[in-house]
């Protein structure tokens, strides 16, 4: 399908692997410019010339920095003024519990998962106004609305996501920019796919077993019974970019397989 997003510039933020990555080359089929984000340079350009490799109408670049970091932010503002989308992907998460998060604990996480996306929002959505046209989008999580008590530093973040997606999204009345939330659940990243491993130490277990047999005894009400692949969530951040999500506002959405039990 045609997403009507050719030549149109995006920025992913923590693109050079997991969800980012998988986003990042979903908008490039679609020919994206992609802006590929990360901290370190080497990484960054390894997957801005894959891009160029695999796409070569389009025009990938190295948007290497640490939005953390308000003055590597501002030379990002300044390197890139203008996108017409930029994917909030990057963030932190850690099994913790409870007892064990102390205030700087909190506050990284803070300004991490929420101050930076917000940062690089806060710059970006009035440009967008402008032009009339722009697509912001969060990744958030299904912990954002069903925390499972296992990092609260975490599912606090994610649920700020929301409430903030939801005020930028005010912001955009009569314009045709819109912002919205993506809720994953359970995805493999390179990192899942590396515990799972861990966990089984019998050789003759296929890689597809190890995951229907984690999902029957740690999640069993996935409906799906496997974990989400990023490149799901990149075929579903595309479209959400793409002119045919335009009555997508201020909407979090669920990818979630089954496993939240409400219905809303």
């Amino acid at each position: 399908m045609e997403m009507g997003l050719t030549n149109k510039t995006a920025l992913v933020t923590g693109s050079t692997k997991g969800i980012g990555k998988a986003i990042a080359l979903e908008l490039a089929k679609e020919g994206v410019n992609v802006l590929i984000n990360g901290r370190h340079d080497e990484e960054v350009e390894k997957v801005v010339n894959e891009i160029k490799s695999k796409f070569p109408t389009t025009s990938p670049q190295n948007a290497a920095a640490d939005i953390v970091d308000k003055e590597q932010r501002e030379n990002l503002f300044k390197e890139h003024p203008y996108i017409d989308i930029l994917v909030n992907n990057m963030g932190i998460y850690e099994i913790m519990q409870y007892e064990d998060v102390d205030d700087e604990v909190w506050e990284t996480y803070f300004r991490t998962n929420v101050l930076a996306a917000n940062g690089l929002s806060k710059f970006y959505l009035p440009k967008m106004l402008n032009n009339e046209f722009g697509r912001i989008i969060f990744i958030a999580s299904e912990e954002a609305v069903m925390p499972s008590g296992q990092m609260p530093q975490y599912c606090m973040t994610k649920s700020m996501l929301l409430s903030l997606s939801k005020s930028l999204s005010k912001l955009t009345v009569g314009k045709g920019v819109t912002v919205n939330t993506i809720m994953p659940g359970p995805t493999l990243s390179e990192n899942v796919h590396q515990i799972i491993d861990g966990m089984y130490n019998r050789k003759d277990m296929t890689f597809s077993e190890k995951e229907k047999d984690f999902m029957t005894s740690n999640l069993p009400q996935s409906e799906i019974q496997r974990f989400i692949r990023p490149t799901e969530i990149g075929r579903l951040t595309t479209f959400l970019c793409s002119p045919y999500a335009s009555a997508f506002k201020g909407s979090p959405i669920r990818m979630d397989g089954g496993l939240i039990p409400t219905i809303f």
